[in-house]
């Protein structure tokens, strides 16, 4: 069959995320018939290279090996079973890894970022009714946050396009400023611009800490912000105000964690420890849905009682389903046999020098780095920036898709320097493309994380 019959079956009965179906009249969905390494190949066989890990999943390429091995010998032991009341063993190692590598003690397992999300509020609000502050029952975000879109995700996501609509089912928190480099005025630097943000956090604080269960935020990198990056200060900074006005730390690590930023989990580089550790993305290599909240022995040990409604009874069906699991156990293999990290430090310091004459183009701006992402964003008159510059690349053979002005790469960690390379050249050519027409096309801007 043809990429047209798919589309059209596609558009008949699919109804695909984060999307307004009727833009595809004239956008057409890309079918995929095979996807190997860093390429996806549609049913006609052009290729696309995936510059965004497949919505920042997938670490290793599609189709590898490893863990595709794994998913395999774990079929032949158990695919899956309950686990409330029943265990097994590649959720018990994943745990322990988990904890180990973290510094956190248990591990509560869901399918998705939202999930996680989710859990790690409703833990932070049920810790504090266990231990008889039930007052403290809100929740502090940052301005321009992304954290999922599920009703109490959603609440402490400040990004209209996806809340807007969902207001009166939301419970209100409380936002404070984001510690966002690109906001540095002349002479500022990273740091100096999270202290400011820090002064005004502190501010909330001192008179809200008492009705406050927890902040949440996306450490070093907030992804749906346009890639809005920042220093490490912030969440040093961030671990002591939480300490001193008795709140919890809730990391959502579920796009920055696995390498992204440099180090297996982004507050390593702040030298601290959340009290939750929210995780997802990648890590299952982008094979099977997974997603885990770590947390400490503390606020385990508020829920561990006689008494049935102190325990935490949130769940999920495929709760720490075995086949995930054993994909992740094989992501952790692959990060610790093939020293990733540093390997991966050595891939970005090529990619930034591949991809710096970005920086010098007049019609781009904030050109900023961290780890495995790139980003910079695009001085351009039109509205509908995003789709024409996803649609553009398409046909240059790259999967790149904006988040309204910002354009970002994502790739997988076994990109090559001739791939980055091919990628640039695209990014360059479509940018000329864009600037080059006369024609601005008008239209509602559209996120397309």
């Amino acid at each position: 069959m043809s990429n047209q019959d798919w589309l059209q079956r596609s558009r008949q009965h699919v109804w695909h995320p984060c999307t307004q179906m009727k833009r595809h009249e004239t956008l057409p969905i890309v079918p995929i018939a095979r996807a190997e390494g860093v390429w996806l190949e549609d049913f006609e066989g052009r290729r696309y290279l995936d510059a965004v890990s497949s919505w920042w999943v997938n670490l290793f390429g599609h189709g590898n090996p490893r863990i595709k091995q794994a998913i395999k010998d774990q079929l032949d032991q158990v695919e899956h079973v309950i686990l409330a009341g029943f265990t097994h063993r590649p959720v018990i190692e994943l745990s322990e890894r988990l904890c180990a590598l973290s510094g956190l003690d248990h591990a509560f397992y869901a399918s998705d970022g939202a999930s996680a999300t989710e859990i790690a509020l409703k833990m932070s609000f049920h810790y504090w009714k266990n231990v008889g502050r039930p007052e403290k029952c809100r929740f502090i975000s940052l301005d321009n946050s992304y954290h999922g879109e599920t009703a109490g995700a959603l609440a402490v996501t400040d990004v209209p396009l996806f809340s807007a609509t969902y207001a009166p089912l939301l419970k209100p928190g409380v936002r404070v400023p984001s510690p966002d480099v690109r906001q540095a005025r002349p002479g500022q630097s990273a740091a100096d611009v999270a202290r400011q943000a820090l002064r005004s956090l502190e501010n909330v604080l001192a008179k809200k800490a008492g009705e406050m269960a927890a902040i949440i935020v996306e450490p070093l990198v907030q992804g749906a912000a346009g890639m809005a990056m920042y220093d490490p200060v912030y969440l040093t900074e961030l671990r002591r105000l939480c300490d001193q006005y008795q709140i919890h730390l809730i990391a959502d690590e579920i796009a920055v964690g696995f390498g992204r930023t440099g180090t297996l989990f982004a507050c390593e580089q702040a030298g601290i420890t959340p009290d939750f550790l929210c995780l997802s993305k990648g890590i299952t290599g982008g094979f099977l849905p997974l997603s885990c909240v770590l947390t400490s022995a503390a606020i385990y040990q508020a829920f561990y009682h006689d008494e049935v409604t102190r325990g935490f009874l949130h769940s999920h069906s495929y709760t720490g389903n075995a086949l995930a699991c054993s994909a992740a156990l094989a992501v952790l293999d692959i990060f610790a046999d093939e020293d990733i990290i540093a390997r991966n430090r050595e891939l970005a310091a090529t990619f930034s020098a591949i991809l710096a004459p970005l920086a010098e183009r007049a019609d781009v701006r904030h050109f900023r780095h961290t780890g495995m992402i790139w980003a910079f964003d695009v001085d351009s008159p039109r509205a509908d920036f995003a789709q024409a510059f996803f649609s553009a690349m398409l046909k240059h053979g790259c999967l790149v898709r904006p988040i309204g002005k910002t354009v970002y790469f994502m790739p997988p960690y076994i990109l090559q320097p001739e791939e980055m390379t091919q990628l640039f050249q695209a990014t360059t050519q479509v940018l000329d493309e864009l600037s080059q027409q006369n024609d601005v096309l008008t239209g509602p801007v559209t996120a397309l994380p």
